[in-house]
């Protein structure tokens, strides 16, 4: 298959138009038809509708492999220009929303000290996207942030030969709202809230945590930013319960400190209602997760780096010992 009429065809199939893609790639639209009509040719099966435009089954099929192979052959590109390239000053910075964290932003401070000639832009993108932004050449470095066990990999897509390493790792808290009956507690088990109302964030995936605790975990509401300040305010006015890094919440202080937690946690129930939160709050707070054992962890992903600016980033940004 022609890699040229693959794009084409992921392009028409995206926008649902072939007038469309003929703007968004600069040909005539009966160009865009040939170039469809010469993949289906080659296939021997139709892989577009018409009227409406829409992937025929064999179609869908070929959309699974054809968004990853276009990937490999932009890193495949990438990969042979960054070997070849001059020290480069410009960098940019590809991050997930809370990857850079306060540690990491001191580290890319400390960088920025030591080349004056650095300059940075930071890429705010979603954990899906880091690894392809890397891989393409459209980022040098990259920083993807979730939550996993202590010194477990994250779970990032496949986006060719890329280095990843661990950077840093903040302990996680359960966000609640400062008047909720478990705000006073020592700690929380992740097991005791499976019936508790959560919100569904791109931040803490609800899915990552039935994979870990089982089924569980309804979803109250379904928050679709990135936005951290966004996310405290729903938590704070008892939307739902979420996992954010500790730093992020002022922890609240336990109205006891039992020797162990009961197997029930009392106050109300957690499935039924709005969540109370206190009279006036507009915020929310956090209660240390004590089981599972989580953390919220952060990798470092880049392509071969020669020697120069962007390796020398990467030192550093990876260099725990001084954080």
């Amino acid at each position: 298959m022609d890699p040229h009429l693959l794009r084409t065809f992921v392009t028409v199939a995206r926008l649902r138009s072939f007038s469309a893609a003929a703007g968004e790639l600069g040909y005539t639209q009966s160009a865009i038809s040939q170039q469809i009509a010469a993949l289906e040719s080659d296939l021997g099966l139709p892989l577009l509708s018409r009227r409406p435009v829409e992937p025929t089954p064999a179609g869908e099929r070929l959309l699974e492999h054809a968004g990853p192979l276009l990937l490999r052959l932009r890193a495949a590109r990438a990969d042979v220009l960054r070997a070849a390239a001059p020290p480069a000053y410009r960098l940019r910075l590809a991050a997930t929303p809370l990857a850079l964290n306060a540690t990491l932003a001191g580290r890319l401070a400390r960088a920025r000290a030591a080349q004056p000639r650095l300059e940075v832009t930071v890429l705010g993108c979603g954990r899906e996207d880091v690894a392809a932004l890397v891989a393409s050449g459209e980022a040098e470095i990259g920083l993807a942030d979730g939550v996993a066990a202590p010194s477990d990999p994250l779970r990032l897509p496949e986006s060719g030969p890329l280095t990843v390493v661990g950077v840093a790792e903040e302990e996680l808290v359960v966000a609640l709202p400062p008047g909720h009956p478990l705000a006073g507690r020592p700690g929380l088990r992740l097991a005791d809230l499976v019936d508790a109302r959560w919100l569904q964030t791109t931040l803490c995936p609800l899915e990552r945590l039935r994979a870990l605790q089982g089924e569980g975990f309804p979803a109250a509401l379904d928050h679709r930013g990135d936005d951290v300040q966004t996310v405290l305010n729903l938590v704070g006015a008892g939307h739902g319960l979420t996992l954010l890094p500790a730093p992020l919440l002022p922890a609240t202080l336990p109205t006891a400190l039992p020797t162990a937690l009961p197997t029930a946690l009392p106050g109300a129930p957690l499935s039924a209602g709005p969540l109370p939160a206190a009279p006036g709050a507009s915020g929310a707070c956090g209660v240390p997760l004590l089981t599972p054992r989580l953390v919220h962890r952060v990798e470092m992903l880049h392509g071969a780096l020669p020697p120069g600016p962007a390796a020398d980033l990467a030192r550093t940004l990876e260099a725990r010992e001084h954080a």
